[in-house]
Parts: structure tokens; C-alpha cells; sequence
């Protein structure tokens, strides 16, 4: 039998994917599962995008594009980028690919040699350190931590450079805290970036989901230096609900941008053709669906914040961005008789019927992800059965 490549060996399956695998495993056997763990909006996709992709298709819109997309959504990008951001990118600094998560992956192929180093703050989104190591780098993990509203600092960052330093990820709003950097925050990791001459992957893809009166800043806006040292990755998945379709994009220096492509041409010759005529029509389109959906996660999160920490034993941090609570479950899972995050967090499928993401998927043991894309009722019902299932445990061992 041929040997699998050690690369792929190594792997870690992804968290997400595996819980909510097993969640629909069980509803399919005719359990009522409560699925907390899937990274994507219920919302369906606008219908102007829908309507859009479809009048594509039938005019004829269905062959190879350029492999970094379509000129038209390319366009529609660039202005997206000056209009929210202020910031002006050519043509040439910007690939389209299937996916953001496609466009990271493509990004470090095109950047990292064997033994380069990637910082990578903790928590971070379970696919970051997989992708470096695909690519044969190494993903160099610094703890943001919960006393600093899980964000790194400076000091943290110039601690961690060495000579193979070849990159920062910065993810903001955060997968899964939710955490936002402020601008003062994100000018010194700047400095320090620049000071070392190390590429900033700036994670923009939850851009548009912020609360509490936030403001989400890129990091590439905030000086000229500081444009030419970045690659801003974002997309059409959460912002325009989009996942299925698969549309995210790099916007960054112009020699790194044709590597992408380059590799892209081998790889997977062109993003799917209907799909970018979505994306256009999401981001040349309306955007009140967007800000609809925004105010819709805010209100589910204002609701089920303080249900969730009056739970024994759960502390959470109220998070500004994205749609995932992470509370700091730890002393909860130990009162209930758990030994781990992870055991606690099964146990909750398998009896309480609630799928929720471990920490340790992200790097936080002590730790749990709920996604709160899902019904206010059945939010509210699951952190009811959470409730339960804790006080009901902790009553058994006394």
C-alpha cells in the first residue's frame, strides 16, 4: 500500500467539522440535537446574489475565468476596500480565490520555505497552524490571554521573533473570541512588524460583525508602510452569508499576489464562475441584509450572554465581533466531575444534546466555543439544557 505523505499524517482533523459531523449524526438517529458548533450564519444568501448568480448562468457565464477571478469582481473588491477602509488596491494586488480559507492556504505555499516561522496567537482558528505546516513552516503559538481580553501585545510579539520569523496572524475579530484590536493596539504590533521586517495576514473575514458600538480597523489603513507590509484576507462567507459559495480574496504586494496566482493556475485553474458573479452582486448590491444580519447576532448575543455566565462555574468574556461566545468553562467541568474541557464538552452532546466546539481545538483548554448562528429560541433552549446539565451533575456528586 503506498505510504501517506508525512505532512498529511500530522495533521489535526478539524475541531469544528468533527463536532458538528457528530451532531448531525445524532439527529439523524432521531435525537433532538442543539448544533452550537458550525462557523456559519443561518441566514440564508441574499436574494439579489442568488438572483444574480443565476442570471449568469443563463447567460451564458459558465466557463474558466482568470485564475486570480474575474476583473469585474476584482473591481467591485478594490472599491469595497477603498469605501470601508480608504485604502487603494490595483488590479494586480488582488486574488480571487475559493474560499478565504482556500486564499490562506494558497498565501503561505506562496511564502513559506521549510523551518519558516509563523506567529500565531492562541486561541486561534484550528485551520492557522495546520496550513503553516502544510506548507512546511512552523506555527510559533503566543497566548493572548483572558486578563487581556485574549489579545497579544507588543512586548508579547518582539519576545517571539527569531531569525526564521517570517510572519504574524492577526485575526481580528477573532475565531473564536469574538475579540477586537484596537487601533492604538494594532500601530504597535505594527511597529514591531516593521521594525523586523515580518509580513502581516490580516484576517478580516468577520469585518462587517461587530457590536457593542465597535469598530473593526485594519491594520493596513493605518499607515502607508504598514499597506505594503500586509495582505488583507477577507470574503462573501460571513459577511453576505456566502459559505457554500466559497468567494474570499488577498489584497496585499503585488509580487507576492502573482505567486498566488501562479499557483492557483495549478491548482485550482479558477474560483467557481457562478460564485463570483455572486460576489459582485454582493458587493456592488444593497448592504441593509448585511447590517440586518448584524443587528440579528448582536441581539441573539445580548440575550444569551448573561444566561450562559449566571451558569456555576462559567466565566466569558462579552465579545465585540463575529458570532461565538468562548467562555472559560474550567471550573464548571471540574465541579462536574470532568477531568477535561473536552470530556465535559462530549459529555454535553452525548447527555444534553448540545454541540459545542472544545478549546483545545483552538489552543484553550479550558475553554468552549458556542456559535450563536442559530434561532434565539434554540440558543436560549441550549443554554437552558447547559444549565441543567451542569446543576444536575454537580448535584449528583454531592
Amino acid at each position: 500500500m503506498t505510504k501517506l505523505a508525512s505532512r498529511v499524517q500530522a495533521l489535526t482533523p478539524s475541531s469544528t467539522l468533527a463536532i458538528t459531523a457528530k451532531a448531525k449524526e445524532l439527529k439523524a438517529q432521531g435525537y433532538d440535537v442543539i448544533g452550537l458548533g458550525a462557523g456559519e450564519p443561518d441566514f440564508n444568501t441574499p436574494q439579489h446574489i442568488i438572483d444574480a448568480a443565476v442570471k449568469s448562468m443563463n447567460e451564458g457565464q459558465t466557463k474558466y475565468t482568470p485564475s486570480a477571478g474575474l476583473p469585474q469582481l476584482k473591481a467591485e473588491i478594490a472599491k469595497k476596500l477603498n469605501r470601508d477602509q480608504g485604502l487603494d488596491y490595483k488590479p494586480s494586488e488582488i486574488i480571487v480565490g475559493s474560499g478565504a480559507k482556500h486564499v490562506l492556504y494558497t498565501l503561505f505555499q506562496a511564502i513559506l520555505d521549510e523551518g519558516d516561522e509563523v506567529i500565531i496567537p492562541t486561541p486561534y482558528w484550528v485551520s492557522y497552524p495546520e496550513q503553516v505546516k502544510l506548507a512546511l513552516g512552523n506555527p510559533i503559538f503566543v497566548t493572548a490571554s483572558e486578563e487581556n481580553s485574549f489579545k497579544i501585545t507588543a512586548q508579547q510579539l518582539e519576545e517571539s521573533i527569531t531569525s526564521k520569523t517570517k510572519a504574524i496572524i492577526i485575526n481580528s475579530p477573532s475565531n473564536p473570541t469574538g475579540m477586537l484590536y484596537t487601533k492604538e493596539e494594532l500601530q504597535e504590533l505594527g511597529e514591531v512588524c516593521l521594525k523586523h521586517d515580518i509580513l502581516i495576514i490580516s484576517d478580516e473575514i468577520y469585518e462587517k460583525l461587530v457590536y457593542q458600538g465597535a469598530k473593526h480597523v485594519s491594520i493596513a489603513e493605518l499607515s502607508p508602510e504598514l499597506k505594503s507590509q500586509t495582505m488583507v484576507i477577507n470574503g462573501v462567507s460571513k459577511s453576505h452569508s456566502m459559505t457554500g459559495w466559497r468567494i474570499g480574496y488577498a489584497a496585499g504586494n503585488e509580487a507576492i499576489v502573482k505567486a498566488m496566482t501562479n499557483l492557483a493556475s495549478h491548482s485550482t485553474s479558477n474560483p467557481t464562475t457562478t460564485a463570483q458573479y455572486g460576489a459582485i452582486a454582493a458587493y456592488a448590491g444593497t448592504q441593509e441584509p448585511v447590517e440586518e444580519m448584524r443587528k440579528a447576532f448582536e441581539q441573539r448575543l445580548n440575550t444569551i450572554y448573561d444566561q450562559l455566565t449566571a451558569i456555576p462555574g462559567v466565566t466569558c468574556l462579552k465579545p465585540q465581533g463575529a458570532f461565538y461566545l468562548f467562555p472559560n468553562v474550567k471550573q464548571a467541568a471540574m465541579a462536574a466531575n470532568f477531568a477535561t474541557v473536552d470530556e465535559f464538552a462530549a459529555a454535553l452532546l452525548e447527555e444534553a444534546l448540545v454541540a459545542v466546539v472544545p478549546g483545545s481545538g483552538f489552543g484553550a483548554p479550558d475553554n468552549m466555543r458556542l456559535s450563536y448562528a442559530t434561532s434565539l429560541d434554540q440558543l436560549e433552549k441550549a443554554v437552558g439544557r447547559i444549565s441543567t446539565f451542569v446543576s444536575e451533575k454537580m448535584a449528583q456528586i454531592r
